[in-house]
């Protein structure tokens, strides 16, 4: 085995932030918003009824504008929710409707909708991949599903689904991929086999060491309040980059998965390592960034008092 050249620092560091445009919201009289500069100067004028608590004179957060609403007097575009702009007021795209709002950012992306299909986009408000399905799920592990032909329909719930159309699956560059025979790092997607998709450099697997080499405390963490027994190799957690460093996001992500390749559940345990692989952060809510030493620190006392609040859970603590 390679030795391991990086050193990971844990110590967190003010070099982090990088300078950038000071954006105001700001509310008229007649509750509409928008955006203003540190010196006054209208960046996107005040047309949006939002639903998010915004105050006036409240800072512009990310590397993008977002409103949570609609113009007045728009007309409503199908499975569209909100506008995104650039810092400098340039309309970028409309967030795909996902649980009463815009989607979420899954693996570095989201999806977007133009002119009833969808396609995703960057945190940065870039185009990765063109709006021309008719739906596409989330991505996750490397891979999205995608439809063609297909529609909302409701079931007897009253609920959205998807139904009908032709479905494949996708890459993070857009390419249609191809099932395969199943084997031990494929990837399952509705009951398909496809290929392990992600490929890293020699920094890269640095990175990915670091978090390797603390597999077991983290497991630990995360599944000593899962209600079923768990073996060892099921417990076992899987780290991958899905994001990195980029114009305004200096940093690699990289999220936590199960032995299933799959997120649901371990959203709180994304992280973010510097550029230069030297630091380390925890990402919480997207966009809460905590030093990963303090983040581990508060992680394994709410693990412990959870333990011993519970004697009889199944998945204990490493001694």
């Amino acid at each position: 085995m390679k030795k391991v050249l990086l050193f990971i620092s844990l110590i967190p560091m003010i070099s982090f932030s990088q300078k950038k445009d000071v954006l105001k919201y700001f509310i008229s009289k007649d509750s509409l918003v928008g955006v203003k500069n540190k010196d006054g100067k209208i960046i996107v004028p005040a047309q949006f009824r939002i639903f998010s608590n915004i105050e006036n004179g409240e800072l512009v957060e990310g590397e993008t504008i977002y409103f949570d609403g609609f113009k007045k007097d728009e007309e409503k575009e199908k499975n569209a929710w909100g506008y995104v702009y650039d810092k400098k007021g340039n309309f970028l795209y409309r967030p795909f409707l996902y649980d009463s709002g815009a989607d979420y950012f899954e693996e570095g992306v989201r999806r977007f909708v133009k002119n009833g299909k969808v396609g995703f986009a960057g945190r940065n408000g870039k185009t990765v991949i063109e709006a021309k399905y008719d739906f596409v799920s989330p991505f996750n592990y490397g891979y999205a599903a995608f439809c063609d032909g297909c529609d909302w329909g409701k079931t007897e719930e009253e609920h959205k689904a998807i139904v009908g159309g032709t479905w494949g699956v996708m890459n993070f560059k857009g390419e249609i991929i191809q099932p395969i025979s199943k084997s031990e790092n494929a990837v399952e997607i509705n009951g398909k086999y496809y290929p392990y998709p992600f490929k890293y450099n020699e920094k890269e697997k640095s990175i990915l060491q670091f978090f390797e080499k603390q597999n077991k405390q983290l497991s630990d963490i995360y599944y000593v309040n899962h209600y079923n027994k768990l073996s060892e190799n099921e417990k076992k957690l899987l780290f991958e980059i899905v994001e990195r460093p980029k114009e305004n996001f200096p940093f690699y992500q990289v999220n936590t998965y199960d032995y299933r390749k799959m997120e649901a559940g371990i959203s709180n345990f994304k992280f973010l390592v510097s550029e230069n692989g030297k630091n380390v952060l925890a990402l919480e809510f997207d966009n809460e960034k905590i030093p990963f030493e303090k983040w581990l620190k508060d992680e394994m006392k709410e693990a412990e008092e959870f333990q011993k609040e519970h004697p009889d859970n199944p998945n204990k603590l490493s001694k």
